[in-house]
């Protein structure tokens, strides 16, 4: 039973995330002969403020990238 956990940026539309989930399934799928029905995927959305990237906050690295 394949379990994913995605950890993302806030800001993903609802779209979006049933895109990646489809993707997600498809390959365990494709890949590893998994079944849809016994795939989990959690996507958990993590503000900017709460994510280091590059010795910053993102949010901080967002702004000082846009100067």
């Amino acid at each position: 039973m394949p379990y994913v956990n995605v950890q993302i940026t806030k800001g993903a539309t609802r779209e979006q995330k049933a895109e990646i989930v489809r993707d997600i399934t498809q390959s365990l799928v494709r890949v590893l002969g998994k079944k849809p029905e016994h795939t989990h995927i959690v996507i958990q959305e993590i503000e900017e403020q709460d994510w280091g990237f590059a010795g910053l906050l993102t949010d901080d690295w967002k702004r000082q990238s846009a100067t």
